[in-house]
């Protein structure tokens, strides 16, 4: 059945280390344990990422063990001055040492040493992000502290395999997060205000293929006077038991079917869209800034490129009713790794 909605609580893996039942949930009902997992430690990849922006700035964080390899990464972006600049670290062969939380929803991650402290946090609710990284960009530190919200809504989960091969991906996107707290770098410091600031979490936990690519595209903001957040994506495994596009309005999720990304040949700052087979998703896509990276070490390669812009167009909810989008600030990004 496409689009199967899993309900029941249950362990993620069977005792073959396959999922027991693919699908999407509205929340995290799979439960994920590390030692389920049948391939080798290198093979395994667990991954958090926060993202918190509004129209004028924002930043990411990515804390990662991806087996042979870990990344550390921070990212700024400007988007009335039009730059930014990400810094990621690579940690040679973690393969669990960095004690990846098994749950979105409890747990912390503590990475430090003599350039960069960087601490997820959940409790009670909220997410916190503390960051200190010396010599980040132009021999000046970057330094924040975040607080996220969670609120008290659907989310989108979804335990996929890719065919014929030894690989899943749990993914959990938790959209709508409001966002408050401080960054600060250089001479300037930035402010997120929980009236109108956002943020998202992926949390993924798997076994992927050294080879993959992914699209993913997502955002918040407040649309007539109501939260309203989407996710939309493909590439992280077979969606014949369930995609992984939502819309989220005051609090309820909306389940979409397949939705396609149109992106120029060679030029990501051209104008995008993206269609949907049922024509419930149906945008025009302006980039403003390409926060483009390339990685090349050894047997890792990643192409990067997360795009934001200004996402325009109709999104359609269960009920029929139409959600208008004008200039809706967001990302879409496609990602190539090889690891």
């Amino acid at each position: 059945m496409r689009n199967h909605e899993v309900t029941s609580l249950q362990p993620l893996l069977n005792e073959e280390g396959k999922i027991q039942e693919p699908g999407w949930a509205r929340h995290p009902v799979w439960q994920y344990d590390r030692s389920r997992i049948v391939s080798p430690k290198f093979r395994i990849k667990e991954r958090d990422y926060y993202l918190i922006l509004n129209q004028d700035y924002a930043c990411g964080f990515t804390l990662s063990d991806e087996g042979h390899v870990g990344f550390r990464s921070v990212s700024l972006l400007n988007f009335k001055e039009g730059w930014e600049h990400t810094e990621t670290i690579l940690i040679p062969f973690p393969m669990g040492n960095m004690k990846m939380p098994a749950s979105s929803e409890a747990g912390a991650i503590v990475c430090r040493d003599k350039r960069l402290r960087l601490e997820f946090r959940k409790e009670a609710g909220r997410h916190f992000i503390s960051c200190d990284f010396k010599n980040f960009w132009k021999g000046k530190p970057f330094y924040c502290e975040l607080s996220l919200e969670r609120p008290e809504m659907d989310m989108m989960a979804i335990a996929a395999t890719w065919p014929g091969k030894k690989t899943f991906y749990y993914n959990q996107k938790i959209n709508c997060m409001r966002a408050e707290g401080y960054m600060a770098f250089d001479d300037m410091t930035w402010w997120f205000d929980p009236e109108q600031d956002y943020g998202t979490l992926d949390w993924g936990r798997g076994v992927l293929p050294y080879d993959s690519t992914w699209y993913w595209s997502s955002g918040n903001g407040t649309v007539g006077g109501r939260t309203f957040g989407f996710n939309i994506g493909y590439g992280a495994g077979d969606t014949s038991s369930a995609t992984e596009n939502i819309l989220y309005y005051d609090g309820k999720s909306h389940k979409l079917d397949d939705v396609e990304f149109h992106i120029p040949e060679g030029d990501y700052m051209s104008p995008w869209s993206f269609t949907s087979d049922d024509g419930r998703f149906e945008m025009e896509f302006i980039p403003v800034l390409d926060r483009a990276e390339s990685i090349s070490r050894l047997a890792i390669r990643s192409d990067q490129h997360q795009v934001f812009g200004k996402m325009s167009g109709r999104a359609v909810l269960d009920d029929g009713r139409f959600i208008e989008l004008k200039d809706f600030m967001c990302f879409a990004e496609k990602v190539h790794n090889r690891y």
